[in-house]
């Protein structure tokens, strides 16, 4: 009997820009109306992206209600839900950091963040039931689902997996895929931006933001068995390459997003590359012949969906969304002019922008229609 490949999604990190993500898989939903079961077996998160892989995961069984669990909270996000907005927390936050500046050689205590996470601590517990993973591998609705973290102690990028008993852990150089009950601590920390939001502890190490590190994000995916991979991006793959004059010294703020967007973007294109690469190498040996070699490397059918729009020009023009409180504390350090889009592009947890985020993806998703018909239905 012939059987379907496993078809993994990627969703890579970027904070609120995960809300892009969201409107792909909208589109893919009505691209494949009447399909309940989740069209992808592997769910691979980093990031912000993991919590949505995960939320996904846990409705393998009903993709439809996945993506309307998805779409009802990207839509009405406000930045009160994931990180403190109010006066009095912004007011604590940048007291710390000022304290710290002046008599941190006195207390020998910094503060941990920029930002008070506990209300994304809340949200993910309401609206995540972790229970679901499990019974969703039991039906077969679900291989695996994974997110990955970076520890700070031993340097390596740290894949935690739920999935199948048969699939095995790895480690590879500064990198390892270990067998996890996932829970809300592998999402804090996933999703941990460093500097802006705390750290989490995951048994014996603090972990940070999966992105930090990940020199290989289509790796896990690989790893758990995935034949055909649809990746998400978080930003343009190919921007404008000419340098502006400016005799402006860059802002924190800019500096700040240019650092961010090193962490989040600038793997996946190099990573996607040598994919593409390994697979033209592979489709020049027979597959007798690769088999007689023992080699352990297969092709694997990859589909790119990036944003066609630069996403901190977007978030410049939604900035004034944020709370007055949190566009105090950014625009002392130049986060609430154009050339400071980029950092609050992260940040930017509130409806107008994340709904454009929305709005970009389905269009971005639907203008690939027959590619992803194609991808995700052989039949079509």
């Amino acid at each position: 009997m012939a059987t379907h490949p496993k078809i993994a999604l990627i969703l890579t990190g970027g904070g609120a820009r995960a809300a892009y993500q969201v409107g792909v898989l909208k589109a893919v939903r009505e691209l494949l109306p009447g399909q309940r079961r989740s069209p992808f077996q592997i769910y691979c998160g980093t990031s912000a992206g993991a919590i949505n892989a995960v939320a996904l995961a846990t409705w393998a069984e009903n993709f439809t209600t996945g993506v309307d669990h998805l779409c009802r909270i990207w839509e009405n996000f406000h930045a009160d839900q994931v990180y403190r907005a109010d006066p009095l927390g912004i007011l604590r936050s940048g007291a710390r950091w000022l304290w710290a500046v002046m008599f941190g050689w006195i207390t020998h205590r910094a503060p941990r963040s920029l930002f008070d996470s506990t209300p994304l601590c809340k949200l993910l517990s309401s609206s995540i039931g972790f229970d679901r993973i499990q019974q969703s591998i039991a039906s077969g609705a679900l291989h695996a689902v994974s997110v990955t973290c970076s520890g700070y102690s031993s340097g390596q990028s740290v894949t935690f997996f739920q999935g199948r008993a048969d699939i095995e852990p790895w480690q590879r150089s500064q990198r390892v895929g270990t067998f996890a009950q996932l829970g809300v601590e592998h999402l804090l920390a996933s999703s941990a931006i460093p500097f802006i939001f705390p750290a989490v502890k995951i048994h014996r190490e603090w972990f940070g933001d999966g992105s930090m590190r990940q020199i290989t994000p289509i790796a896990p995916a690989v790893h758990l068995g995935a034949e055909k991979i649809l990746v998400i991006g978080g930003g343009r793959f190919h921007e404008e390459n000419e340098r502006p004059r400016t005799e402006t010294y860059p802002s924190l703020a800019q500096i700040a997003g240019h650092a961010l967007s090193s962490i989040f973007l600038d793997s996946l294109p190099v990573d996607l590359e040598r994919a593409t690469r390994i697979n033209q190498t592979l489709s020049l040996i027979p597959e007798d012949e690769r088999r007689a070699q023992g080699t352990t490397l297969r092709p694997i059918d990859l589909l790119v969906i990036a944003p066609s729009e630069r996403l901190d020009h977007l978030a410049a023009r939604h900035a004034r969304a944020l709370p007055w409180a949190v566009r105090l504390l950014l625009r002392g350090i130049g986060a609430m002019n154009r050339n400071g889009g980029a950092l609050v592009s992260y940040l930017l947890f509130e409806q107008p922008y994340t709904q454009a985020l929305i709005d970009l993806g389905y269009r971005d998703a639907l203008a690939r229609r027959e590619d992803v018909l194609k991808f995700l239905d052989p039949s079509h």
